[in-house]
């Protein structure tokens, strides 16, 4: 074991993905067909995505918004001149023969996406660059004993190509970035990010090299890993079988790979002698797309804030604790409540806590997500207030007035607190007489506190507050109960 770390630990891995981003236009990239998921097999198509001759494309202005948009999230440079090209190659489910994508120009050049590691530490993974292109049809292979079968609905369907260098050193920044890549595509709402659908899909090029080593070795590309779990079994796979050739005296051939996810092995697709050439050239009918700094000035004024700008803002503005920060913006739907939540209420971190607590609770029991949540923030925010007010505790908010305002969405949370008869009792006699039923059920514990176990204040507490239904203030309680107890 000792000598199979030692192994490991004069290698390096270096790893480059290329992540395929479905667009989430309405329409497809060159033509007007529908691009939404999940209808009849070739239900959205028309002589264009068939490729029908004499068909000519026209360029989906929103896909072209969207891809500068992750550019900007990217810290890309945004390039105003851009062409696109035909990459040649034959496949049953590529209609025309060819698929239409940028080459020598592509929208977006350089940037980076910054990933945060176990341990609090961060790094910035490089981009070389973006680009848009159409994606092809889907071949059907089990869905007919002979013959395979072909969906041309997502023909022409629009993608954005996201490029890294080959900037990875482990399959735990794989995974970071590419969670961060859907956070961001999320965000920006211009994909869904569901990798099983999908709407990503990531080719993740591999290779090892010893450590302090400039020169990188030859990679392998894995092809159409479906999921961020795949990403990371397939890396972990091709570290531990290139490092065994070449220590073994073998060589690394530069192949294409397919991964076989119930194995967890990969296997030769094609070797790059077979590799295609794609024989790219300008496409003719397109005439090359040129963008104006007021243009992108004008996308970059209406993109939503950023997870890493809302963090920010919620730490040092809000003051909010750095793992409150991280939790409410790892989900788009999170921070987009939360966002409104603290619009309506100054109790930031109540609010942070609730959202964490109470609500997070709720959306787990009942296996929803918090947009189908039926309860407005307003409304939420309303039932904070309450508790910041001490007109009811926060346990009988938690546990029962929440859930009966998320069955009343309409109702006001201070009518139907009282109407459930939870509002704290301001009385001081009724209060007292809590306090003094309570002593008298534990006579034993009294003489514990009075030697010293201040323990048993939380056996009280508990027992006045099954007493009160919990409608008290915990803190008059806590003082009522002690001086009660000093004076036994």
């Amino acid at each position: 074991m000792a000598y199979q770390v030692e192994i490991h630990e004069k290698y390096e891995l270096v790893v480059g993905l290329e992540v395929h981003v479905q667009l989430s236009t309405h329409t497809k990239i060159f033509s007007a067909d529908s691009a939404a998921y999940g209808a009849a097999p070739n239900e959205h198509v028309s002589a264009i995505s068939l490729g029908m001759p004499g068909t000519l494309p026209m360029l989906n202005k929103t896909a072209v918004e969207y891809a500068v948009k992750m550019g900007l999230a990217c810290h890309c440079r945004i390039n105003t001149y851009n062409t696109f090209a035909r990459k040649n190659y034959f496949y049953a489910d590529l209609p025309k023969g060819y698929q239409v994508t940028q080459d020598q120009h592509p929208i977006c050049t350089g940037g980076y996406v910054p990933v945060k590691l176990a341990g609090g530490s961060e790094r910035n993974i490089a981009i070389h660059h973006i680009h848009m292109e159409e994606d092809a049809g889907k071949s059907i292979h089990d869905g007919h004993s002979a013959d395979s079968m072909i969906d041309l609905n997502r023909a022409g369907v629009p993608l954005l190509e996201v490029v890294s260098e080959p900037d990875l050193r482990s399959s735990e920044e794989a995974v970071q970035y590419l969670n961060e890549l859907r956070r961001l595509v999320r965000y920006l709402n211009i994909c869904d990010g569901n990798m099983e659908e999908g709407s990503m899909r990531c080719d993740a090029n591999i290779s090892v090299k010893l450590k302090g080593e400039t020169k990188l070795g030859n990679r392998c590309e894995v092809k159409n890993l479906n999921s961020i779990r795949n990403v990371q079994r397939a890396i972990a796979h091709e570290f531990e079988r290139q490092v065994k050739i070449i220590e073994q005296g073998g060589h690394i051939e530069q192949n294409t790979l397919n991964f076989d996810a119930d194995t967890g092995e990969t296997s030769v697709l094609r070797s790059k002698e077979e590799a295609n050439d794609y024989r790219y050239f300008p496409e003719p009918d397109l005439q090359p797309l040129q963008l104006t700094p007021e243009y992108i000035a004008q996308v970059k004024q209406r993109m939503p804030a950023l997870p890493h700008e809302l963090y920010d803002k919620y730490v040092n503005q809000l003051g909010l604790p750095a793992y409150d920060a991280g939790v409410l913006t790892a989900e788009h739907d999170i921070a987009g409540y939360f966002e409104q939540l603290i619009a309506c209420t100054p109790h930031y971190k109540a609010a942070a806590n609730w959202l964490m607590g109470p609500v997070k609770s709720y959306l787990n029991e009942h296996h929803i997500s918090i947009d189908k949540l039926v309860l407005a923030p307003a409304r939420l925010a309303r039932v904070i207030d309450l508790v910041n007010e001490n007109l009811i505790s926060h346990s009988a908010a938690a546990h029962q007035l929440l859930p009966e305002l998320i069955k009343q969405p309409q109702a006001g949370a201070k009518a139907l607190a009282a109407q459930l008869n939870l509002l704290i009792s301001t009385g001081g006699n009724e209060l007292e007489g809590w306090v003094n039923e309570a002593l008298a059920k534990f006579p034993d514990k009294i003489k514990e506190y009075q030697k010293g176990k201040k323990g048993v204040l939380g056996l009280f507490m508990g027992e006045i507050m099954k007493r009160s239904k919990g409608k008290i203030d915990p803190k008059e309680t806590t003082r009522i109960l002690t001086q009660a107890l000093e004076q036994k």
